[in-house]
């Protein structure tokens, strides 16, 4: 390892701790030839994750685009961001720990629903009016009326 302000590569580990989500290791380290400090992380390196879509095209698993939906789902809901990142870690724990490496698109969807169901319920009639693609208002009160049966 080289250090970012001088490329030296006399570094000292000073501290080492886990990250707050505890899914790294954080590194303070200090340059001996400029004494500056700084900081990395260490990370499990984990094969990238394929999702296969209904088309059967494939396409890499992004975070961003889950986020995006379920923010759109939780818009104006008393669901904070905290929540909703815990959901989506709990979400890629699943997935990774599947050990698969193409995953369909349908169970990712399921796992979100039922995920975002235990968040709010209201969102998760947004996020199942898109997934599920609710044709009509019958196909509506039919997902309806299962949240109802289980309350």
């Amino acid at each position: 390892m080289k250090c970012p302000f001088c490329m030296g590569e006399n570094i000292k580990v000073i501290d080492s701790r886990p990250s707050e989500e505890n899914n790294a290791i954080r590194r303070r380290r200090q340059c001996e030839d400029c004494n500056k400090r700084f900081t990395t992380y260490e990370t499990i390196e984990s094969a990238p994750l394929i999702v296969i879509k209904k088309d059967e095209t494939r396409e890499p698993y992004s975070r961003e685009k889950i986020l995006s939906g379920v923010l759109k789902s939780t818009n104006k809901r008393p669901v904070g961001m905290k929540e909703i990142e815990l959901m989506l870690s709990d979400i890629e724990n699943i997935l990774h720990n599947s050990m698969e490496k193409e995953i369909p698109s349908s169970y990712i969807g399921e796992l979100v629903m039922d995920k975002i169901k235990d968040l709010d319920e209201v969102a998760y009639v947004r996020f199942a009016s898109i997934y599920r693609e609710f044709r009509d208002i019958n196909s509506f009160m039919d997902e309806l009326k299962i949240i109802l049966k289980e309350k």
